[in-house]
């Protein structure tokens, strides 16, 4: 019986040789595995400072054309303001000339009677004048010379007069 506890002894001692053999190579598999993350942390964490470094850079740009942007959206503020005012000075404008070309139009209205006696008045002004130029032109007419001048004249006084109407829109 002794010899079975030896045997159990020395198949519990190789048990556990070979327990300690595979843990030894899990934990230097373990330990190559931790030493590869190690290194590929040490190669993250300098690539983070990198990026860290960048992003900084790139948020002091970003501010820098924040600014600029305000700045030329505040000036652009100003130019809109310009044509606004402009557009309101048109606007005006526009209004007035409408109030004196209604005003004009009343005016020629009212005077419409008037506007056409000063047309015929003129009419007949410019035919005296045509006349007096052919008699200055002329000698002397004879007297039925001078009754057929007359007779034109008396013709044209009693052609109907010529309303000048214009037309409304």
């Amino acid at each position: 019986m002794e010899i079975i506890l030896y045997v159990s002894a020395a198949v519990a001692a190789i048990a556990f040789l070979v327990l300690v053999i595979f843990l030894t190579k899990v934990l230097t598999s373990l330990q190559t595995t931790l030493d590869s993350v190690a290194r590929t942390l040490t190669g993250l964490e300098s690539q983070m400072q990198g990026i860290t470094l960048e992003t900084t850079q790139l948020l002091h740009k970003t501010n820098t054309l924040a600014e600029d942007l305000q700045q030329k959206s505040e000036n652009l503020n100003t130019v809109v303001d310009a044509v606004k005012d402009v557009g309101t000075s048109i606007s005006s404008f526009n209004s007035s000339i409408q109030k004196v070309s209604h005003k004009v139009q009343a005016e020629i209205d009212n005077n419409q009677g008037r506007i056409s006696q000063i047309v015929q008045w003129s009419n007949v002004a410019m035919e005296i004048r045509d006349k007096w130029k052919s008699r200055s032109k002329q000698a002397a007419p004879t007297p039925t010379e001078r009754a057929e001048l007359e007779r034109e004249a008396l013709e044209t006084d009693n052609l109907p007069k010529k309303r000048f109407l214009r037309s409304r829109s």
